[in-house]
């Protein structure tokens, strides 16, 4: 991977319209959105890929870090597309980066990076981390992964 990832570093994508009030008074996409859109592009595909509402699952994924390295503003009209990869699966964590690309650049506007512990869903916020990731969640995920060369 490049310092500044491209399209092709991405397995998977989705669409998402921006709106007015997504940017701040200078005009640029507001940095609470991008998480938000991290947000979105990892939980979306989960529910898509996995068919299930992961809400409800007896392990859920919590987020523990997350991170974001900016390299051009973006903003309001234009829709924003967002590419996802999973870097690493582990015993009871997905690592994930998403990209976001505004235009026709090749090269994205921004690269976040998510991190999802699962937990048990009747503990709440204070729960300790379980093993393993369900399955149907680990089986969506790793689809997302990209060969090693």
């Amino acid at each position: 991977m490049s310092d500044r990832p491209t399209r092709d570093d991405y397995v998977a994508w989705r669409t998402a319209t921006t709106r007015w009030r997504d940017d701040d008074a200078y005009g640029h996409l507001n940095n609470a959105t991008y998480y938000e859109l991290f947000d979105t592009a990892v939980n979306a595909y989960l529910y898509e890929a996995t068919g299930v509402d992961v809400r409800a699952l007896p392990e859920i994924g919590v987020v523990a870090e997350t991170g974001c390295r900016y390299f051009r503003e973006i903003g309001f009209p234009e829709p924003i597309e967002m590419g996802l990869v999973v870097d690493k699966v582990g015993t009871s964590s997905i690592v994930y980066r998403i990209g976001l690309f505004q235009g026709p650049s090749e090269e994205a506007a921004a690269e976040g990076r998510f991190v999802h512990v699962y937990v048990d869903n009747t503990h709440g916020a204070g729960a300790r981390p379980v093993t393993p990731i369900p399955d149907v969640v680990r089986a969506a995920v790793v689809r997302l992964q990209r060969p090693v060369d």
